[in-house]
Formats: structure tokens, sequence, C-alpha cells
């Protein structure tokens, strides 16, 4: 082929990719202003804060390819603190307030000035960060921060500007619309897990079921966590109940580390501190309503009364009836009878209300709200999108890991559920 041949060919290959780059160009621009339209539109509509600001992130996240987002607010009527009030696809969930001028989410809220740092933060595994301001015409609401790991790709310039511009977007839509957070009081933190793991063995073969997870669970709240089969809630529920030891990492519960416990001190932490309610309700068929929450009481030195408790869940007039006698909803109320007449801290409740109706599962929840009233912290498992709009904070766990951390700062009723 001749000189002339080459250069005709070299020139076409830059032509066309000068013309994919031209369309890669073109096509994301368009999703940018997509974006932004979307935003404007989901804001409109939103009924209150929490939905319209996690929709708004949720969009930015999928045009800024970000793998974690975490949304912190000012509380200027409260503690003058910023509060993470929603985050999404974080590994490391553990700094839940931030002062104004502390680190760099406290300097952008205090600046008003976006930070961008494409090659990430010196000291982590921080690969690419973007914090921008979440602000309006005339104050600051807070921030939002983009994080990339090792494994992704770094922010662009381009990126960082589509991202504070569709923050001030959100921001000021929000104040339009009149939508406002009020940032509860700070509660006891009474359970705590940091970088837990857990290992499963089959002869040679080795399964991470739980891959570093970092959770708090805070006196007096309903906390709900969703995920699909196999992503690690129910093994997480076993460790935080003492029925399942993890393989590293550390578990504390009011302060005392329960890490490595023996079965012997794990038997005790079950029987002192933990309530539990079961979806098959695992009542003792031989024995009467009253007879099944006599016997727990008795296993402690410190109890609720068994009549008491059975009152408390409507259910006076079944102190004689055996589980046979009884509907699903009665046993599902004798079962969380059950779990408080030991006076535990916690009560863990896995997938409560998926063998009842929905008038049942209403029933039930609303006794559970009563129990969270009244001080008592409870920890659910479900697959029921609905019950998550009643809970203080949702938990979405994908792959091991805690994926997604939503505070909700108006829950519903149990009673406004519908599914």
């Amino acid at each position: 082929m001749s000189k002339h041949g080459n250069k005709s060919v070299q020139a076409n290959n830059e032509e066309n990719i000068s013309q994919r780059n031209k369309d890669m160009i073109d096509k994301k621009l368009f999703n940018h202003l997509k974006a932004i339209g979307d935003i404007k539109t989901v804001i409109t509509g939103a009924e209150n804060l929490e939905t319209a600001i996690r929709e708004c992130v949720h969009i930015i996240r999928e045009v800024s390819k970000s793998e974690s987002t975490i949304i912190w607010y000012y509380e200027k009527d409260g503690d003058g603190k910023l509060h993470a009030v929603y985050a999404q696809g974080v590994r490391t969930f553990l700094d839940h307030t931030v002062a104004p001028g502390e680190g760099k989410v406290g300097e952008v809220f205090q600046t008003g000035k976006t930070i961008f740092l494409p090659e990430g933060i010196d000291g982590g595994d921080i690969n690419s960060y973007i914090c921008v301001p979440l602000e309006n015409s005339y104050e600051t609401l807070g921030c939002i921060e983009f994080i990339n790991r090792a494994d992704k790709q770094a922010f662009t310039e381009e990126d960082a500007d589509v991202c504070e511009i569709m923050a001030m977007l959100a921001a000021t839509a929000i104040d339009e619309c009149g939508l406002d957070i009020g940032v509860s009081e700070n509660k006891e933190t009474i359970l705590s897990l940091r970088n837990v793991t857990k290992e499963f063995k089959n002869g040679d073969t080795i399964t991470r079921v739980l891959r570093g997870v970092n959770l708090d669970v805070y006196e007096g709240e309903l906390l709900v966590i969703l995920g699909e089969s196999g992503c690690g809630k129910s093994t997480m529920l076993n460790i935080i109940g003492g029925m399942d030891k993890l393989t590293d990492g550390e578990f504390f519960f009011q302060g005392k580390d329960f890490s490595h416990a023996s079965e012997e001190v794990l038997t005790e932490y079950r029987r002192d501190f933990i309530g539990f309610i079961f979806q098959s309700y695992n009542l003792m068929p031989n024995l009467t309503a009253l007879q099944n929450l006599r016997f727990i009481a008795e296993l402690k030195k410190e109890s609720e009364d068994p009549k008491k408790m059975l009152d408390w869940v409507g259910l006076s007039a079944r102190y004689n009836n055996y589980p046979s006698q009884m509907s699903g909803g009665q046993q599902q109320r004798v079962s969380i009878a059950r779990a408080l007449v030991k006076k535990p801290k916690l009560i863990l409740a896995d997938e409560p209300t998926a063998a009842l109706d929905y008038a049942t599962g209403i029933e039930v929840l609303s006794v559970i709200e009563d129990v969270v009233r009244s001080g008592k912290s409870v920890l659910m498992v479900t697959h029921n999108e609905e019950i998550t709009k009643m809970a203080n904070r949702v938990i979405r766990m994908r792959g091991g890991l805690i994926d997604e951390v939503i505070v909700n700062r108006h829950p519903k009723k149990a009673t406004d559920l519908v599914w």
C-alpha cells in the first residue's frame, strides 16, 4: 500500500475516533440535561424532604457514576451540627454528626465551596472525591458527598460541576416546595458492629456471607433491614441475637465486648437483653398463652408480669387459650408479649407479618409501634417495602454489606400503611 493510502486510512481512523468521542460527549450532555429535568420533576411531586432528596441523589449518583453517596443536613434549630440523613453504597458509616468546619464535610458547609479531589484523599482507600454544598439562594442546608473507591474510575471536573449544579437545583426546589426536616434528639447507642465478617466453611470451600458490616442500633428506634435472599441479613440478625458468632470484627452491646464471647456468655446475653419475634410464632403448642409467657418469665430473676403483657397486647380474654385455639395474628401478639416479658433492651423481629393477611399484619405492626414508643429498640427484617415507611431508619443490604442507609424523620403510623 502507498504512503498516500496509509495516510488516508489513518485520517479515516482519526475521523472515526473523533466522531465517537463527539457522540460520547453529546450523550453525556444529554444525560446531564435529562437529569436536571428529572430532578425538577421529582422535587415538585415530593410529599416530604426524605423522598425528594433521596430521589435527587439517586439521579445524581447515576449520572456521576458515584459508588457511594452521603447526604448531610444541618440542624440549625437543634444541636447545630450536620447529620447524615441518607447514605447509599457506603462501606463504612460511623460518623453520623459533624460540626461546621470539621473535616471535608464541615469545610464545605462552612465555606459553601465544593471540594473536588480527583486523586482522592491521602491515607485511605478513596480514589476520587467530590463534596458539594446543598444550598439555595440564601442559606446552606447541608452538603452531599460523592465517593469512588480504588476499584472505580476517577471523577472529572465536569462531574463535579454537574453535581454542584444539580445539588443547587435540588436545594432551591426543596425550599420552594416548603419541605423541611427535623433531626431527632441524639439517642444512646445500645449496640455496635464494627467491620464484622462471617465466613462459613464447607470442606475446602470458604463462603464469606458478611464482608465488613458496620452498624449502630439506637435506643427507642425501629430499624428495618431489607435485602434479597442471601445478602447476609439473617446472618447479621443471628450474630446480633447471640445465636451465631462472628468470624472477625467487633460486637459491642451497651459498651460490653461480645466479639468473641463464649457460648455461656452468649446464652446469658440472649436471656437478659434480647427478645425474639419469629415469623412462625414458635409458641409451645401444649401450653396456654399465659403459660408460654410464664415459662419464659421464670428463666429471669427480673421479668414483667405475664398477665400485664398479654393485657398490653390486647389478649386479656386469651390467657387460657392454646395456640391452636388462636388466629395467626393472636399468636403473633402472644409472641410479642413473650418477648416483652423478659424486659429486653432489644427486640429482633424476623418477618413478623409475612404469614399474616393485611388487616392482621397492621394490628401486629401497631403493637410493635407501641413497643418502640415505650422506649424499646426493635430491629426488624422484612421483604415488605411498605413497612419501611414506619421505621426510624432503613438499611438495605447487598452482597454481605450495608449498601444503603435511610434516616426517616417523619415515620408513618402503622395504620397508614397500604399493601
